[in-house]
């Protein structure tokens, strides 16, 4: 064990927020430790703990990086169709911003809702899709997911 600490001694300069960064990656849990540690060993061995010491703390992110992602491929591609995913479904959902007209808000329309979010998302619901909500479908025989708000 503290032989792999000294031959991992090099990690310390490396800056894991611009390595999540490049990766597109939101935090350090979405990459294994398994495949964190994989690559540091890997990079260790061909390079040499004396000779990582040396070199600059930019070009060491760039070791890692292009290393994770020859690890995580499928991770990574992974990750970003599901960002593809969730923006194309931000794009279909905000149906008067997609065709480009400007939303007005009266302030003084909500006053009247004293915190309630269930009436206000009704409200703008109603605003924005010129819709009534229809909650007087309890009858029905499928299972709303009430986590969320869809805006």
């Amino acid at each position: 064990m503290e032989e792999d600490d000294k031959l991992l001694s090099w990690a310390v300069k490396l800056d894991w927020l611009n390595i999540l960064s490049k990766l597109n990656l939101e935090s350090i849990s979405q990459i294994p430790k398994f495949k964190k540690q994989k690559a540091l060993k890997r990079i260790t061995k061909f390079y040499g703990p004396e000779a990582l010491l040396e070199f600059e703390p930019d070009y060491l992110d760039k070791l890692v990086v292009n290393e994770l992602q020859e690890l995580m491929k499928k991770e990574l591609l992974l990750n970003e169709r599901k960002q593809e995913r969730m923006e194309k479904e931000l794009r279909d959902k905000v149906i008067p911003l997609k065709r480009g007209s400007i939303i007005k808000i009266d302030p003084r329309d909500l006053k009247d809702f004293k915190g309630d979010p269930e009436d206000m998302l009704k409200y703008f619901y109603k605003k924005f899709l010129g819709k009534d909500d229809n909650d007087n479908d309890d009858n029905d025989n499928f299972n709303e997911d009430n986590t969320h708000y869809y805006i």
